[in-house]
């Protein structure tokens, strides 16, 4: 998607995960607490395996939210690192953990959400961190826009030492992208159980890789709302044991297509491919220079499966 001889301010930051030398994480100011007077419960998993030198800054990560009503579960598949004493250490905070074999991510994720009861969903993976205030940020957002099903936010990228090293600023929800191409950060996505309900209530266990998308594909199929809300939410973590480029040669791209060939009915052509991303490219473009520059990129969007 990008070109090594093109300048770096001119190239696109979405699918880079290395764009500048290592500096102190970014973070927005932290709302004020809200207090725990009807809000709505919020069910939060996370899957695990072999992660677990990570696993405590993801889980604190999520406990200082300190959102009243967080109901926040930690599935791991077996790991026999320091995991154990990691979820251990902070099981009073956990609505539940368990370390039990399965056949990968998708199983451990639909074996967490089975024990929730939460109206707002999402899952954070084991090296990924939430920011400070996304989850006041997401319910607030679901209050004042009963109609929206799905959120989610911006991303920022970071190394094995919590360092930033880049950043995605997205323009907008656009529903159409969704069947070439995944540019939705899974770490920033939450949604309301009605709409998991409507599509499914589980996640593909047969999907290793894209399963995410796979899921934000059958929202669309099942009428959800999208919004984007223009923040960072989520921190992914780059690292070279990473699930991500460890499986997207081998696994991925195989996944990818599936998705591309069931939403477009074919598998497309780079050149056709290109030609379709182009406008949302550019209009990340525009949008990360505003926020180089210290101007607003808006104030949410939102869009219908249409």
């Amino acid at each position: 998607m990008t070109a090594s001889w093109i300048p770096g301010f001119l190239r696109p930051k979405i699918g880079r995960l290395h764009q500048y030398q290592p500096r102190p994480l970014t973070v927005q100011p932290r709302a004020a607490a809200d207090a725990d007077c009807g809000l709505p419960a919020v069910s939060l998993v996370t899957p695990s395996f072999g992660q677990g030198r990570f696993l405590e800054r993801t889980i604190l990560s999520v406990l200082d939210q300190n959102y009243p009503a967080l109901e926040y579960f930690v599935q791991d598949g077996g790991s026999d690192d320091e995991t154990a004493d990691v979820l251990k250490r902070h099981e009073s905070r956990l609505a539940g953990w368990a370390m039990e074999a399965d056949s990968g991510q998708s199983q451990a994720i639909n074996r967490a959400f089975s024990r929730s009861h939460g109206e707002i969903m999402a899952w954070l993976n084991s090296d990924d961190l939430l920011l400070p205030g996304a989850v006041q940020s997401v319910v607030h957002f679901f209050q004042q826009h009963p109609e929206v099903d799905v959120v989610y936010g911006d991303r920022l990228l970071i190394d094995e030492q919590d360092r930033e090293v880049g950043r995605w600023v997205l323009p907008g929800h656009d529903s159409a992208l969704l069947s070439w191409l995944d540019c939705i950060p899974q770490e920033t996505v939450f949604w309301r159980r009605r709409i998991w309900d409507r599509a499914g209530g589980r996640v593909d266990e047969s999907f290793r890789f894209a399963m995410d998308w796979e899921l934000l594909l059958r929202f669309r199929e099942a009428g959800a709302v999208f919004a984007h809300l223009p923040r960072f939410l989520g921190a992914f973590r780059v690292h070279e044991a990473q699930k991500t480029n460890a499986a997207i040669a081998a696994v991925g791209l195989e996944e990818m297509n599936t998705l591309r060939k069931r939403a477009l009915g074919r598998v497309p052509g780079r050149l056709e491919f290109l030609r379709a991303i182009a406008p949302y490219i550019g209009r990340h473009m525009v949008a990360d220079w505003k926020y180089a520059a210290g101007r607003p990129t808006g104030s949410g969007s939102h869009s219908s499966h249409a």
